[in-house]
This record gives structure tokens, C-alpha cells and sequence, in this order.
């Protein structure tokens, strides 16, 4: 690949009246990792899709290398319907040679595809969809990745297993350029951020967290900008200093400016006063549930399970997909009724919900009009007030927009709706399942900052790190194993503990088998012995990435010691070492796999 794989050159776009992108010109190099933010129709995908050739500008030159292979996950997929999952995502590649390769093996499993290859891809979900698309994506061979949205419709996990994936893409150096609102992947995958923002992209160095340093001190020096945007990026910046230590250890994040701009920024929100004011709200009892049980579709979601929500508590809820998260949600609401135990309500709930499936609001009412028919105004904190108009600017639609009529919105616009809404009801308990679907970053600090002086118990179900961890106090985890535990050490610990969930009892069935005899079919199994064997599948491919991760590191190594004769020896035994563990590793897992077919 050249040293510039896609270079705009005064690059113009438009669509009827609207300018997205005015005489534009930057580039992507070898090994770059670009996240793209802006609000809902800055033209962030008309972006990506110009990087990869799929639209040409109106004016202007995209330049990409001859030989450049560019892979773009767009937000609609063109698979065939008619195909199954693993003709989508390897082709026409036997099983055993696509296994051998331990990058394709942890895209199948990684994305949750490895129990679904058998499955047509027509009745699949949009959600199911979109993992197959990716899957697909990531198994070619490419030397650009444009993603849209890729985190969508992936679990904690699944967004923690593709951002490692694709920091070690970059070390291919592979060219990725990514544009999602999930600021703890950007942070994580990401080492410069591009702004679209009224027709031209701002370039930041850094993640999110030095995107929003610098964004705050340019807004500091052009004095221009409206108070209420630099006090939100100051309250969260203020946030991101004062969180978790791994984000603010990072070189890029300047500690010295950060400190100068919020030295006299309070904490986002007071959380002991918050849970006062709850309790004269709410009482001493919110909800209870006790020794609940729930089956469905023939899988123990629950068991026997415990849990009591207290005034003022802020719980992040989180789990693999299927695991149980929405249905707990519904339970708590009274929606659904558990098969065994009891949900039990505090008299004075006041509930407000937000599922994922947006409810139908009157499309010929206007966007303002749909607000103020839940409220007029919103206290949100600290005496604070905000009139529906002034939600709804802060909410990504200004004032001219706020006559449009609902019919006219798009989708995220809708949601925002509903969101504002819900809000404007006065509910004292909240439960939101994925509330960040469909919202921009602005519009999701600007959610966030409305929590931060809501006064009542909070339950927020969503694969977004960055927003449970400011909005939320604690966690609890669904495991996968019919338990719901709190989650002291945060996401983190959730993520440890579901990796000890898969291997431990793969491990444990190893050590008590012996014999030589004949490998079992199928058939043979148990379902239990079906499933101890995909989690020891999984343990293996976790071990074999590892392994190439420390082989592409050592080959490194090598070529920078060349001169130093005693560090070669020492290297090149090592690298034998890592060598001949994979080539072992690589055995097992061809040996299980074939058991299990």
C-alpha cells in the first residue's frame, strides 16, 4: 500500500439545497486510525462513502492508491438473502483451511457466528445482519477499512473483542476509518478524530478523551461560541479526568491544560444529595424482586435471583446479547411476569420507559408540539429549568427545525423525540434499554448532562462504556449462567469474569479426560458436552491471537536488533518458543473442532 491511500483534494458534496462537505481536502495514510463524529446529517457516511470510492464528490478529486483494497461497512447491507451465514462471511473456502487461519476464526467467533453458519441469511434480524456484513468485512483481505457504525448491534463484549481486533489490524498497518458514537471504542481503537461539522472535517490528534481537550481549549480561544456548549464540554471533560485511571494516563491526554480548564468545575453530579432528594420523592422502596426465575424459549435466563432497587440508585445493566437484560427490564416495568418469585413495587413509582422500539408518536404533530404535549419544562438540577424549545436545541434540533412535523423526522430524530418525552413526563424511576441508539455524540453529552440532575433510581441497559460509566454508579452483570452479581470493579470486571465464565469449566473437563479412543461425532454429545466444547474452542482462539500478536512482536524485534548479536539469540528462541505453542495450539483446536462437527 502507498504511503497515502485515499487523499481529497477540494472536495465538494451536496444534496438539493444542503452542502455536506465544502472543498474538503485531507488523507489517509498506511496504518492511520481515523474516527469520524458529528451530529445526525453532517454528512459523516457521505464521508466514508466518498473514502471508498462508492459515491464521487461534485467538485473536487479523490485520489486512492492503484492497488489500495477497500472494504466499506456501509449502514444497509447488500448480502444475499438466499445464502447461508458462511458462504457470506468465508465463500466457498472449506472449513478446515478458513479454521486453520486464526484471523478468520476469531472474526466467526468473536461476532457470535461460529453457532450460526448454517443459518440463511433472509430471516435473519437487522441486527443479525449487520454482524455478518462485519464478519464478512473483517475476514478479506483489505489494506483501508471503512466502518459505519460498526459497534451497533454488538454486546459489551462484542465491541471489546472488535477493538482489539482491529488495534491489531493497525499494526498490519491496515488503514481504518471508523464513524460511531461510542466514545469508549474511539478512545480505545482510534488516534486521530475528524469533526464534520457545516461542511468542513476538523482534524483532532488523539481519542475521544484529547478530541475533547482540544475541541474545549479551541472553543475557549474563539471566544465566539455559545456558553452552554463550552460548560457541557468543560462538565465532561472535568468527568473524564476524575474517571477511571486508564483514560487519563494515556500520553496524548495533557494533564496540565485539562486541569486549567476545569479548576473550578464541580463533579458532574452530587450523588448523595441526588439520593436524598429521591428518597423524599420515591420512599424507602422502589422495586423488589425476590427469588425470581425466568425461562424462555427454552434457555434459564434467571435463577432464583435477588434484587432490591433502592431511591436515588444508578444501575448499568449489562450481559451478552440474550442473556436477559430487556427481559429483566420488562419485568421490572410489569410487562412480563416472571415463572417463578415475585416483583414487587413501591407505591409512589413513577415510570418512565424507554424500549427499542420506538413508540408511534402522532405524525401530525409538530416536533415542538410532540414535546410539550408530555411538559413544558424540565428541572434538571441545581434549580435549574429548561423549557421544551430549549431540550429540544440541545437535542440536536434548532429552533427552525422544531416546527417540522413529526412525519418529516428521521428516525434518530424520532428517538430523540421519545427520549425528551419520557423526560418531560416527571417520571422518579427510569428504565432505558439501549438509549444511545441513533444519537450522536453531541446529543448524548447533552443527554448525559439532563441525567446528571435527575433525581430518581436509574436502570440503563446498553452496550455503550462511556455512557454507563458516566451516568451510571454501579454495575450489575447478567453472566450467562442464570445470575445477576454487582459488578464492584465496573465493566472491567464484567469482561474478566465472563472470560473466566467460558474457560474455567472448558479447563476443568480437560484435565479429567483420558484415553485414546476414537474421536466422538456429534451425535455423541450431550448438549452440555457441546457446550463445554465451543467455550474450549474459544479458550484456544483467545490463546492463539495472543500467540500471533507475540510472533508479529518478535519478528519486530528482530529486525531492530539486527546488529546486537547476543539479543538475536536470546529473540530468536523465544520466537521458536511462541512458534512451536501455536503450531500446538492450532492442533488442538483443528482436533476439537473436528470433534465437534
Amino acid at each position: 500500500m502507498s504511503p497515502v491511500a485515499v487523499a481529497f483534494e477540494a472536495v465538494s458534496k451536496s444534496y438539493g439545497t444542503r452542502t455536506l462537505l465544502d472543498r474538503v481536502s485531507l488523507g489517509v495514510e498506511a496504518g492511520d486510525r481515523i474516527g469520524v463524529v458529528g451530529r445526525n446529517g453532517s454528512g459523516k457516511s457521505t464521508l466514508l462513502r466518498l473514502l471508498a470510492g462508492d459515491e464521487q464528490p461534485d467538485d473536487g478529486r479523490v485520489a486512492q492508491g492503484g492497488s489500495l483494497r477497500v472494504g466499506l461497512l456501509a449502514q444497509a447491507d447488500l448480502l444475499d438473502p438466499a445464502v447461508t451465514v458462511r458462504h457470506a462471511v468465508v465463500g466457498d473456502v472449506p472449513d478446515h483451511t478458513w479454521a486453520a487461519d486464526p484471523r478468520r476464526r476469531s472474526v466467526v467467533t468473536g461476532l457470535g457466528l461460529a453457532d450460526r453458519l448454517d443459518d440463511v441469511v433472509g430471516p435473519l434480524s437487522g441486527g443479525e445482519r449487520r454482524r455478518v456484513a462485519l464478519g464478512a468485512l473483517l475476514v478479506a483481505d483489505t489494506d483501508l477499512l471503512v466502518l459505519d457504525e460498526p459497534t451497533n448491534h454488538l454486546d459489551v463484549e462484542g465491541v471489546a473483542w472488535l477493538a482489539t481486533h482491529l488495534a491489531a489490524y493497525g499494526a498490519r498497518r491496515g488503514a481504518l476509518v471508523v464513524a460511531t458514537h461510542d466514545r469508549w471504542f474511539l478512545d480505545e481503537v482510534c488516534e486521530r478524530v475528524w469533526e464534520v461539522n457545516d461542511g468542513s472535517v476538523d482534524s483532532y490528534e488523539g481519542g475521544y478523551s484529547a478530541y475533547v481537550l482540544a475541541r474545549a481549549e479551541r472553543i475557549r480561544r474563539a471566544d465566539s461560541e455559545e456558553s452552554r456548549r463550552r460548560n457541557l464540554l468543560r462538565k465532561e471533560l472535568a468527568w473524564l479526568q476524575r474517571g477511571p485511571p486508564a483514560r487519563t494516563s494515556k500520553p496524548r491526554f495533557r494533564i496540565d491544560a485539562a486541569n486549567a480548564l476545569i479548576e473550578n468545575e464541580p463533579p458532574p453530579r452530587d450523588s448523595l444529595a441526588l439520593r436524598t432528594f429521591a428518597a423524599t420523592r420515591l420512599g424507602k422502596d422502589v422495586f423488589d424482586a425476590e427469588s425470581i426465575s425466568v425461562a424462555r424459549g427454552g434457555r434459564t435466563l434467571l435463577t432464583d435471583v435477588t434484587w432490591r432497587l433502592g431511591p436515588g440508585d444508578r444501575i448499568g445493566l449489562v450481559g451478552a446479547n440474550g442473556s436477559g437484560k430487556t427481559t429483566l427490564l420488562r419485568l421490572l416495568s410489569g410487562e412480563e411476569q416472571p415463572d417463578g418469585g415475585a416483583v414487587r413495587r413501591g407505591l409512589t413509582v413513577r415510570l418512565g420507559v424507554l424500549t427499542q422500539d420506538v413508540a408511534e408518536i402522532n405524525p401530525g404533530l409538530r416536533a415542538l408540539e410532540a414535546v410539550e404535549e408530555a411538559g413544558r419544562v424540565l428541572e434538571v438540577g441545581r434549580g435549574r429549568e429548561m423549557t421544551a424549545s430549549a431540550l429540544l436545541e440541545q437535542f440536536g434540533l434548532p429552533a427552525a427545525r422544531q416546527w417540522t412535523f413529526v412525519r418529516d423526522l428521521s428516525g434518530g430524530e424520532r428517538r430523540r423525540l421519545a427520549l425528551l418525552r419520557l423526560l418531560m413526563d416527571r417520571p422518579n424511576v427510569l428504565l432505558l434499554d439501549e438509549p444511545t441508539n441513533d444519537l450522536d455524540v453531541d446529543t448524548l453529552t447533552a443527554l448525559e448532562d439532563v441525567l446528571d440532575g435527575w433525581s430518581g433510581t436509574l436502570v440503563v441497559v446498553s452496550h455503550d462504556r462511556y455512557f454507563l460509566e458516566r451516568t451510571c454508579d454501579d454495575v450489575q452483570a447478567l453472566l450467562g449462567d442464570g445470575t445477576l452479581r454487582m459488578m464492584v470493579g465496573g465493566i472491567e470486571e464484567y469482561l474478566e469474569r465472563r472470560r473466566q465464565l467460558l474457560a474455567g469449566p472448558a479447563a476443568g473437563s480437560g484435565s479429567g479426560s483420558g484415553g485414546s479412543g476414537g474421536r466422538a461425532t456429534r451425535s455423541d454429545h450431550s448438549a452440555a458436552d457441546a457446550r463445554t466444547g465451543r467455550k474450549e474452542l474459544a479458550r484456544l482462539e483467545r490463546t492463539l491471537d495472543r500467540l500471533s500478536r507475540t510472533e508479529l512482536e518478535l519478528h519486530a524485534s528482530l529486525a531492530e536488533a539486527a546488529t546486537d548479536h547476543e539479543r538475536l539469540l536470546g529473540l530468536d528462541a523465544r520466537l521458536r518458543d511462541v512458534v512451536a505453542e501455536k503450531g500446538r495450539t492450532e492442533e488442538a483446536w483443528l482436533t476439537l473442532a473436528s470433534e465437534l462437527e
